[in-house]
């Protein structure tokens, strides 16, 4: 993952602003406006995913491969961490997605895209207060409400 730079303020600019890129994509992507949801990708847009080949619905939609509606993307939360902005949804018990979109100058340059795994980010660099000791302060965490009765694997961002 390229940076999860933590910043504090619900009311930086370039974070709502990212936040509002990735919102409009999901709204773009439910009405099929593939046009408008190109607009928001760079051209060489880095993608990685975690899950069952036959589960990369997300760039699957993005390619053309199969239509928007194959499916619904309805992100329960939109987070931002820095630069990146972490959606994530569960749809009944058996399927629960995460998806971390990275902007640079409100362009989409990198998409991470996990299906049915816990993610966790956390930020590893030591504070200023704790130099010499190891700080592993969590950024942010999944929240599957529908799955905690399930097990998934889970991977580790550390940022």
């Amino acid at each position: 993952m390229e940076s999860l730079v933590p910043e504090s303020g619900v009311n930086n600019p370039e974070m709502q602003q990212n936040k509002s890129i990735v919102d409009a994509l999901y709204k773009a992507l439910a009405q099929g406006h593939m046009d408008t949801v190109a607009k928001f990708l760079a051209s060489d847009l880095e993608w990685w995913f975690h899950g069952p080949p036959q589960r990369q619905h997300m760039m699957r939609v993005l390619t053309g491969e199969v239509s928007h509606n194959d499916f619904r993307f309805e992100p329960r939360i939109i987070e931002v961490i820095g630069d990146c902005v972490i959606a994530e949804s569960c749809e009944g018990a058996q399927v629960y997605w995460v998806h971390v979109w990275t902007l640079k100058g409100g362009l989409i340059t990198q998409f991470r895209e996990y299906f049915n795994t816990w993610l966790t980010v956390k930020d590893i660099r030591p504070h200023r207060w704790e130099i010499g000791r190891e700080s592993r302060h969590t950024l942010w965490q999944s929240h599957p409400r529908d799955l905690f009765s399930r097990s998934l694997p889970g991977l580790l961002v550390a940022i």
